[in-house]
């Protein structure tokens, strides 16, 4: 009984250093500080390793750090594994197992062991960029995540229909111009497909430069295109930051109310 009342302290204990929703403090609690220079330290070892001449005559050492770094990984998955139940809303562990951060946790696991095993390739080594995900469960990271998830949520019709209008504008520019410039540059505007990459460019406001109309008229249609696309973008930026200031003042008074609730239980 009394080991097994020592292992449910030690439980509930690591349970409040690794849930940012059971932990009390301010902030990142000291073990997910530590996961998140962890982590961290993994994706800035995955970028360098692009590099050809840094992982040149240090093909071992980078195979070993990965190996240690999938070890700490392996240890942190199976604490969070071992203290889920600690949290009322994970029911049991099965549900923890595949929420989505368990099985991105699951995959950076499997590619630090891949690539120390040698089997690393450009897809692999793109996966390792998945450690950035897992940033988003610790502390502060979590919460800013659900806000903007609720912001998309609360959003839904409204930068649905934003979408649809976007591209009818889309398919419209790229019509247009097909029509002016179809003739006169066939291989950049031959089609409305070949079209359509132009007026991506241009309503993004990205502009590469590499097709651009020639006559008068395309040039007119153009720069219409391009302040259209500036009012494009701004509508479901304005629309997403509204949502996005709500849904930070709901979080925010949920959590000035939680104290009063917890006192108000004991």
């Amino acid at each position: 009984m009394q080991d097994q009342s020592l292992l449910h302290k030690l439980r509930s204990r690591l349970a409040h250093q690794l849930d940012p929703v059971l932990y009390s403090g301010n902030g990142m609690s000291p073990l997910n500080i530590a996961i998140a220079i962890v982590i961290l330290a993994g994706i800035f070892l995955a970028i360098i390793q692009t590099e050809p001449s840094i992982r040149q005559g240090h093909e071992q050492w980078f195979r070993v750090t990965e190996l240690a770094l999938g070890s700490l990984f392996l240890l942190e998955y199976l604490a969070r594994l071992w203290t889920c139940v600690e949290n009322d809303s994970v029911k049991n562990r099965w549900q923890h197992f595949f929420s989505f951060f368990a099985l991105a946790d699951l995959l950076a696991i499997f590619v630090a062991f891949s690539l120390y095993l040698g089997n690393g390739g450009v897809i692999l080594r793109l996966v390792l960029l998945i450690r950035v995900v897992r940033l988003a469960r610790l502390g502060r990271f979590s919460t800013a995540l659900e806000c903007i998830a609720e912001a998309v949520r609360s959003r839904t019709y409204e930068l649905l229909v934003s979408a649809i209008f976007g591209v009818i504008i889309l398919l419209f520019a790229a019509t247009c111009l097909y029509l002016v410039e179809g003739d006169i540059q066939p291989e950049a505007f031959g089609s409305i497909p070949r079209a359509t990459w132009w007026a991506v460019a241009t309503l993004t406001t990205v502009g590469y430069g590499d097709v651009y109309p020639i006559t008068v008229l395309g040039r007119i249609l153009a720069g219409i295109t391009a302040v259209t696309g500036i009012c494009m973008i701004a509508v479901p930026t304005g629309i997403l930051a509204s949502a996005f200031s709500d849904a930070i003042k709901e979080a925010k008074e949920k959590h000035r109310r939680l104290p009063k609730m917890l006192d108000k239980d004991l």
